[in-house]
């Protein structure tokens, strides 16, 4: 509910609520302007008789004096029967400057008011300010279930680079956004008179004055009691209308004052409403607090940032989506499908089981795991797909299951079944599925069927399961999947650099050339994605749809893709990519990884690889243009034959990319291996991690499970250890 109303709001409203954030922007400049120019008097010094005496002197023909929140006083008079304006300073009445209104002011105030559509438009910017509150309240507490709770609020944020800034900006903005939207719904509902504010009738003219000679306007009393500041506009009776009166307006109330006798005639306090109307006025426009102006001005800059990223952040997951057809509301459905997915693949086997679902006569509601709803009225059974991310984590679309899950009081009446996505390569093979099946239990949710699990998105072990699905509901069920193909591009390859021959592990670094990003291309999201040290590529080989993944050791700015690929016996995609000659062209696509790459700052960056696994961490080291202290601890089995990127290496560390490399080789007399180099050096270790220093691994599981026994070594004198370092943002693993 929470995702839907940020989600809805943000883009039914993204451009309104730009344009308004944009002219508020440039409208915060005008006060802190017209503060800097305006020749103001200490408060309690001068005094409204005093100012209007000096002024009637110097202009017979004055009309009307104004006093601006910023201490600018403007004098309005006419002169030989033309009207004319004049800023004076009012410790002695003498012209500063002539008076000439901003048309660009007025131009940007009516449409950040109207829109220049009258009061259609003020509705308008009304609900805009509505919706900019609720993305601003949604967001905020989105931002704390995402950080894992309100203390974690300001930690690192996690994601895709476009994630990153919309929730950098989004935290350093809401305050001033919350601000700003409050007292901007204020004022609109304050103009249609739907709640008392700043319109309240004013006093009337009185019935009779005294008709006497003028008396002297610095003699009247009424005004020797009020002071200069709390003036807002002063306006002269008529020339030669002996029945006219002062009116006077001031921050406590409104009145008019005979001429000839100088007593106050009406006088009309400012009940509670107008004074709460003008404080709003003044936090929203700055009036009078020209500093406040500025920084909700700056606020507002990030609206459209975040306005841009929402959407492209939206588009993005929807692309990764396929489109399900007849996609009943969860309300309504009685077959609930629960998805986990972290690249979109399980997304295709949950449209082909809702799509045969749906051919059988069920009302079927498709949605992320994330989305796990406290009751479905009208469902009677759950089916929920969920694949395992790295090294048995939640994927994108279930990183909240788990506490949505906890949250639910009571467990539902309908029964689940959890069919696990993964590759039994990896040892914690379906991982995520199977802590969601013990979860399930735990919360005594009955159970459909137990769990099974697909080994690399094989569609024959799908086709099994549904078969078993069929027996469990009584009804014949077919799942035939075919896999949609990934939309790809075409590299060439531009160079490769080879390894390991001699100790039977043959290595190379492949280097491609990047596809042309025309403008058109990139604003239709048909260009080639941008890219980082970090992320992964995946390769398509001839004859086969299902990728497969290699971590990118370089990025876009460095202007070409690279890659390291072991080839393995029998692989059938690094067997491709080592056959192929420069000129040569693969197809491939880029699948985002930001949860693997160095934290912003200056902290040091321990970085830890074997083999191949070098290959990101070499574009961490190629990437540091701020000479960071970076730490590389290498694994290899022998320095003569798969020391990758020795060459390189011994470049960053004479220009200070890298700050010191640690090798290990396994083949050659003295074996060793990285782990055994941490323990080493365990205290300069510590003393870095102390620094606030992230460590980054990636290589085989082997490697990696040896690497964290080590670490736990050294960092238990500290009171720490991996997970509580992984915890807070400062320990990654790209393990295969």
């Amino acid at each position: 509910m929470l995702h839907q109303l940020h989600k809805f709001p943000g883009l039914l409203a993204a451009l309104l609520v730009s344009v308004l954030a944009l002219s508020g922007a440039v409208l915060s400049v005008f006060p802190a302007l017209e503060r800097s120019g305006a020749v103001t008097a200490p408060a309690g010094t001068i005094s409204v008789a005093d100012l209007a005496g000096r002024i009637a002197d110097r202009y017979p023909g004055v009309e009307q004096i104004r006093r601006a929140p910023s201490g600018k006083v403007t004098v309005l008079y006419f002169e030989n029967g033309f009207p004319a304006s004049v800023v004076v300073d009012p410790a002695s009445g003498q012209s500063v400057a002539d008076y000439v209104p901003s048309g660009v002011e007025r131009w940007v105030t009516n449409l950040h008011r109207s829109l220049f559509l009258d009061d259609a438009g003020r509705i308008a910017a009304g609900l805009g300010a509505l919706a900019m509150l609720m993305l601003a309240v949604s967001g905020l507490q989105m931002t704390a279930r995402r950080m894992g709770g309100w203390s974690r609020i300001l930690g690192r944020a996690r994601g895709s680079r476009r994630q990153r800034l919309h929730v950098d900006f989004g935290r350093m903005a809401v305050a001033g956004l919350m601000l700003s939207a409050l007292t901007g719904m204020y004022m609109s509902l304050a103009t249609f008179d739907v709640i008392p504010g700043g319109t309240a009738k004013a006093p009337g003219m009185p019935a009779e004055v005294n008709g006497g000679p003028t008396m002297p306007v610095n003699w009247i009393d009424a005004f020797r009691n009020i002071d200069l500041g709390d003036l807002r506009e002063l306006t002269f009776p008529y020339l030669d209308d002996p029945t006219d009166a002062y009116r006077i307006k001031t921050a406590t109330g409104d009145g008019y004052v005979d001429q000839a006798t100088g007593l106050m005639l009406v006088w009309r306090d400012h009940g509670a409403a107008r004074r709460v109307y003008e404080t709003f006025y003044m936090l929203h426009t700055g009036q009078g607090l020209w500093w406040l102006g500025l920084i909700l001005g700056v606020t507002a800059l990030a609206v459209p940032v975040m306005s841009v990223t929402g959407v492209l952040v939206w588009a993005s997951r929807r692309r990764t989506r396929p489109r399900i057809k007849a996609n009943i509301s969860a309300q309504s459905a009685d077959t609930v499908i629960l998805v986990g997915s972290e690249s979109g693949s399980t997304w295709g086997f949950a449209r082909t089981l809702h799509d045969a679902l749906a051919a059988n006569g069920h009302k079927v509601h498709t949605g992320a795991m994330d989305s796990l709803a406290p009751a479905y009225p009208h469902a009677d059974r759950m089916l929920i797909l969920a694949a395992t991310y790295g090294d048995g984590t939640a994927p994108a679309s279930a990183k909240r299951f788990m506490a949505r899950l906890e949250a639910m009081r009571t467990a539902p009446a309908r029964p689940v079944a959890v069919l696990g996505f993964g590759d039994r390569q990896f040892p914690k093979f379906c991982r995520f599925a199977r802590d969601v099946e013990a979860a399930l239990a735990r919360k005594g949710w009955p159970s459909l069927m137990p769990l099974a699990t697909i080994d690399r998105q094989s569609p024959q072990a799908f086709a099994r399961w549904g078969a078993e699905l069929s027996e469990v509901l009584g009804e014949a069920l077919t799942l035939t999947h075919v896999p949609t193909r990934p939309r790809s591009h075409t590299l060439t390859l531009l160079a490769r650099s080879d390894y390991g021959e001699t100790v039977q592990a043959p290595t190379s670094i492949f280097r491609f050339a990047l596809p042309r990003r025309s403008l058109l291309m990139r604003l239709t999201g048909r260009a080639f994605p941008r890219f980082a040290a970090g992320d992964l590529v995946g390769v398509l080989p001839p004859g086969s749809d299902m990728p497969r993944y290699y971590s990118l050791a370089s990025g876009t700015s460095d202007g070409w893709l690279e890659i390291c690929v072991r080839k393995h016996p029998g692989g059938l995609c690094s067997g491709h990519l080592h056959a192929l000659r420069p000129g040569d062209r693969i197809e491939a696509f880029i699948k985002p990884n930001p949860d693997f790459r160095p934290a912003r700052g200056r902290a040091p960056v321990i970085l830890i690889g074997a083999g191949t696994g070098v290959g990101p961490l070499a574009g961490f080291v190629r990437g540091n243009r701020r000479r960071r202290p970076m730490h590389l601890y290498f694994g290899g089995r022998d320095p003569a034959s798969d020391y990758l990127y020795g060459s390189e290496i011994a470049g960053w560390l004479g220009d200070k990319r890298l700050s010191r490399v640690t090798t290990a080789f396994s083949r050659v007399a003295g074996r060793d291996y990285v782990q055994d180099h941490i323990r080493r050096d365990a205290e300069a270790l510590r003393a870095m991690i102390t620094q606030g220093a992230q460590i980054m691994v990636c290589g085989g599981r082997n490697m990696a499970d040896g690497v964290r026994s080590a670490l736990d070594d050294v960092l238990t004198p500290l009171g720490l250890t991996p997970a509580t370092l992984k915890a807070q943002g400062r320990y990654a693993e790209d393990v295969y």
